[in-house]
């Protein structure tokens, strides 16, 4: 197996884990007469030929190369097990502590029967029906079809010596992250290697500074970095200062109601539905509507804007998750540094996609017209079909390409 350029994980091969993954027979919903594979098919089956190993998924392909046997399968499921139940004690402890609690340590989990080999569908509700207290009933093993075996093997731990442990991949980690660093901190940072670099993930510390270069928002030079911000951050909220006032006027006013309507349908609700919050994504979209009157403000641009504000937000907050955090306590200077970048970044963002939000669409049917031309020569049998049957890709392919 070879890793995919920019994906997470390598994917999982039924060849080489035949004895985890039982495929099970599709019933066509249609009779239809046995054909020989078509091209797109082929071309599917196929793609792994497409995947480049870099040199910074070496951990992962040796968790690829791991073919897992029953034992392996098995010490790993009960180490999820076990590792999960002492949470759960310890939690339960926390929220109630008791005399007996104190006094008696937590219980050894039971090991996981050598014998059973059920799957379930998931690694959750595997976990649940198995607590500590139920020493005497069988655990099944939790083998998520859904997750590549690598994240198992590194989450779990396996008894081959050979495989990746998840002490090693902490490592992994921590030399991607001075790669970063390393990168970022040169006079001028190379944007095409900070582009490479980022294709498997950017590590938190630097996520947000690698989002504002990658955007475009912030100059390579290092030197040019603090006037750039000091002068747009500036530049935001004059806009704010001449346009936002206008949101009540009746020309406005339907765009700032829709825009007021749509913000608390967002997630996640907890940091959405703080009054602070919600202030700053609607001067956001409103703002950048007012400026964008080709298009104005589209049902969907406001989802935009979260993945910037929470990853800008996550360098001035001790919280782990950001939605549990009280933006009201941040500083306000802070907060209007935040509001502006995420505007500036969001911008940038729609400045590439734009016509996919101005009258007709134009830019989501050109890509349709491109997957059109593309099952044309990969399967034109496929596309024959559609035509002699009059379905237009536009019909059933639009809603692909908006989301």
């Amino acid at each position: 197996i070879q890793h995919v350029y920019g994906a997470q994980h390598p994917p999982f091969d039924p060849l080489l884990h035949g004895t985890l993954l039982k495929a099970a027979p599709k019933a066509p919903t249609t009779p239809v007469k046995a054909k020989r594979v078509s091209t797109f098919q082929e071309f599917e089956s196929n793609t792994s030929d497409a995947w480049d190993a870099g040199e910074d998924d070496d951990g992962l392909l040796a968790m690829a190369a791991e073919s897992l046997n029953s034992d392996v399968v098995m010490e790993t499921a009960n180490r999820v097990l076990r590792n999960h139940s002492e949470r759960q004690e310890r939690h339960k402890r926390w929220e109630a502590p008791g005399p007996e609690q104190k006094s008696k340590p937590s219980a050894e989990p039971p090991p996981v029967p050598s014998g059973d080999l059920r799957l379930v569908k998931s690694v959750s509700e595997s976990h649940t029906s198995c607590p500590a207290e139920s020493a005497s009933d069988a655990v099944p093993l939790q083998r998520s079809q859904s997750l590549p075996h690598s994240v198992t093997v590194a989450l779990g731990g396996t008894s081959d010596p050979s495989a990746v442990s998840s002490s090693a991949l902490s490592e992994r980690e921590a030399s991607r992250l001075d790669k970063f660093k390393q990168l970022l901190a040169g006079p001028n940072t190379d944007l095409e290697e900070l582009r490479k670099l980022s294709w498997s993930g950017i590590p938190k510390p630097v996520r947000p500074i690698t989002w504002k270069l990658l955007s475009g928002y912030l100059p390579a030079n290092v030197d040019r970095r603090p006037a750039t911000l000091q002068r747009k951050q500036k530049e935001y909220f004059a806009f704010i200062e001449h346009y936002y006032d206008s949101r009540n006027d009746d020309v406005h006013q339907d765009t700032y109601r829709q825009i007021h309507i749509d913000i608390p349908r967002m997630s996640p609700e907890a940091l959405i539905l703080q009054p602070k919050v919600t202030e700053i994504f609607e001067r956001i979209l409103f703002i950048w509507a007012i400026r964008h009157p080709a298009s104005g403000y589209v049902q969907g641009i406001n989802d935009l804007v979260t993945p910037f504000f929470v990853v800008f937000m996550c360098e001035h907050i001790e919280e782990e998750e950001v939605d549990a955090a009280d933006v009201s306590r941040v500083p306000a200077d802070v907060l209007r540094n935040v509001e502006a970048d995420t505007y500036w970044c969001m911008s940038k963002l729609l400045d590439g996609i734009q016509d996919n939000y101005t009258f007709a669409q134009p830019g989501i049917q050109m890509k349709v017209k491109m997957l059109e031309e593309l099952v044309s020569r990969i399967d034109e049998p496929v596309h024959r079909h559609l035509e002699q049957h009059e379905v237009r890709y536009l019909q059933f392919a639009f809603r692909w390409m908006n989301n």
